[in-house]
């Protein structure tokens, strides 16, 4: 057998609940069933609990790390595990050091990187990264599109995915189960959304908040009665966003918001999604929303903004149907810092968010059904588990052999 090729990975924590960690772990698990990759991985976070090295099999061992890394330790790596790949894994503003030392890194091996860009216009001021990395694979297709035109030899679109047995439909008579059990026994008959989230002002909580009471008015009004629960799969007391609780409680809707605040394990999340009628997303600026391709694996219909990597989700791009309802976009900011001198910010008011969950709410029971076994089957197949590990396995195994051959070396001019 050949000997297996080394992959450096900086990204997330494997182990940890976060989407790119949890994506960074399916993905490494996806490729070591194909026995001949080697994984070593430099798992980021604020701070660790425990700094241990935890090897989870003979090819696939994390170091903790604070942050993603400098220059001197991936010197270090370099000469000692003289890797076949370095693979990144994040916001470019976390690996600019990296890319600075590209040329170090190019006497050894390739960089190859899983790359999104929340929203257009195309960031210029980016050119100088795309250029020093050897595979450039998009996880959403307006990253692909937008970045395959100024580099159209490297740039692939391998999006999210999900192993098939994680997030499922449940049997009925579970649901009814679990629904009375999470939320209460009274709250059976209950129309259930689900938010999962930071709690953060990219990703509008209060403005959720706002629209919920506007649905809930509009059920007593129409319905006579408030029979809505919002799961917010949140920290409500995170110091990047506001105060959910005392949101709530302004808007006298409490009783009607259930908080969800522990790290918990993919069944439970699973339930979580299983109880809901739809899963909802009205982030200003989202790269991929992994929660929304979640629930769709689970069978859970889907509220998302027509921005970023949620339009691919909750538009078919097959036939130009919803996975739910897609959200126009209203209003187009363009802001911008130091660092991201622009990029557009995406929003929708709060009366079309409650419109799009009444919408939901009076659908007919037999639409409904069909339409979650629609958001399954799309989710299973546009964005399959089994494609993104068999691309990720060709493109690293390419480019390990072509690399040398394809790397441009920068010429210094002297004017």
């Amino acid at each position: 057998m050949p000997e297996k090729k080394k992959v450096i990975v900086l990204s997330d924590h494997a182990l940890s609940t976060s989407g790119v960690g949890t994506q960074t772990r399916h993905l490494i698990q996806g490729l070591l069933e194909k026995k001949k990759w080697s994984f070593r991985q430099f798992g980021a976070a604020l701070k660790h609990v425990d700094y241990n090295t935890v090897v989870v099999s003979d090819d696939f061992i994390i170091k903790p790390i604070d942050g993603f890394g400098d220059r001197e330790l991936i010197r270090v790596t370099l000469a000692t595990e003289k890797p076949d790949v370095i693979l990144i894994f994040t916001d470019p503003r976390f690996f600019i050091w990296l890319f600075e030392m590209e040329d170090e890194i190019h006497q050894m091996c390739p960089i190859v990187w899983w790359h999104v860009w929340d929203n257009y216009p195309y960031p210029k001021y980016n050119s100088v990264l795309y250029e020093s990395t050897d595979i450039i694979n998009c996880h959403s297709f307006l990253t692909y599109e937008m970045i395959k035109e100024k580099f159209p030899k490297k740039t692939n679109f391998i999006p999210h995915a999900i192993p098939e047995d994680i997030y499922h439909p449940l049997p009925e008579d579970d649901i009814k189960r679990w629904k009375k059990q999470i939320l209460g026994e009274d709250k059976g008959d209950h129309f259930v959304a689900i938010w999962t989230n930071r709690n953060a002002k990219r990703k509008r909580p209060n403005d959720l908040l706002e629209s919920w009471k506007m649905f809930l008015d509009y059920l007593e009004s129409t319905h006579g009665h408030r029979k809505g629960i919002l799961i917010m799969h949140t920290d409500p007391f995170d110091g990047e966003g506001p105060n959910l609780t005392v949101t709530a409680e302004m808007l006298n809707i409490h009783e009607n918001v259930f908080f969800s605040s522990d790290r918990i394990e993919f069944d439970k999340m699973n339930v979580l999604y299983n109880i809901s009628d739809c899963c909802i997303n009205i982030s200003y600026a989202e790269g991929f929303g992994l929660p929304t391709l979640e629930c769709m694996q689970a069978g859970v219909p889907i509220i998302a903004v027509k921005t970023g990597g949620l339009t691919r989700q909750v538009v078919d791009h097959r036939d130009g149907s919803e996975n739910g309802v897609a959200l126009d976009i209203e209003v187009r900011s363009l802001v911008g810092s130091q660092q991201v001198p622009y990029i557009y910010e995406d929003y929708v008011s709060c009366e079309s968010i409650s419109n799009a969950i009444i919408k939901l709410y009076e659908m007919d029971e037999k639409d409904t059904n069909k339409l979650k076994k629609k958001v399954r089957e799309y989710a299973l197949s546009e964005f399959s588990y089994q494609k993104t590990i068999d691309d990720w396995d060709h493109h690293l195994e390419d480019i390990s052999k072509t690399w040398r051959e394809k790397y441009e070396r920068w010429n210094c001019v002297t004017i």
